[in-house]
């Protein structure tokens, strides 16, 4: 699989050569919605927590005495059926959103995903950039002239500072590393730029045994 490779300066350098076993596979839509609800899920905070009777304090005391009143028996004001009583029912910090898929799978769907990028021409190569200011200036032109659609996901092989901090002002890029290229940012990024040291990297990770 080749996509086209371009300079800093959006010229062409020629075509950079990606994996077939990673960016030629078929499509396969519930897999790749499988992964999605995973990773959304696993990043979900448990936030809501209600007060059993175990965490709400008084209610000692009987509200009223067992017989004689005609209204029904109370034994604390902390009950359920109380105006700041205890929460039956309710959501707890303890609850575990989490879900798991195989390993096998995960590739498979991260597979698919590339791979309809590939196919519709959403992918391209860069050879590399360079700033000695690190300003978000120079890497904004570098942007327009690149073949870029509404936003884009750079793939780095490891931490490069230039285009880490240039980028870090513009909320149509993301920088991620090789290692961790993910479902959620490939159906969120329009275009994903490879850099050209970044394939190997790809490789090592994803399609080793």
């Amino acid at each position: 699989m080749n996509v086209d490779l371009y300079k800093q300066s959006g010229e062409k350098a020629g075509t950079l050569e990606l994996p077939k076993e990673m960016f030629e596979t078929p499509f396969n839509k519930d897999l790749i919605h499988q992964a999605l609800v995973m990773q959304s899920a696993n990043a979900r905070k448990n936030l809501a927590n209600t007060k059993t009777r175990e965490f709400i304090r008084g209610g000692g005391i009987k509200p009223r005495p067992q017989k004689g009143s005609g209204r029904s028996r109370q034994g604390s004001t902390r009950s359920p059926q109380w105006r700041g009583g205890a929460i039956l029912f309710g959501p707890l910090a303890t609850r575990n959103f989490s879900k798991a898929m195989p390993k096998k799978q995960r590739r498979a769907a991260l597979f698919s995903a590339l791979s309809d990028k590939a196919r519709e021409n959403a992918i391209i190569g860069l050879e590399g950039f360079e700033s000695k200011d690190l300003k978000t200036k120079v890497f904004a032109e570098m942007l327009k002239k690149l073949p870029i659609e509404r936003n884009v996901l750079f793939v780095l092989a490891d931490k490069d500072e230039a285009i880490m901090r240039s980028s870090a002002n513009l909320p149509e890029v993301k920088t991620i590393l090789a290692a961790y290229v993910n479902i959620q940012d490939l159906q969120k990024y329009r275009t994903v730029v490879i850099l050209k040291n970044a394939v190997a990297k790809l490789k090592e990770t994803f399609l080793k045994q």
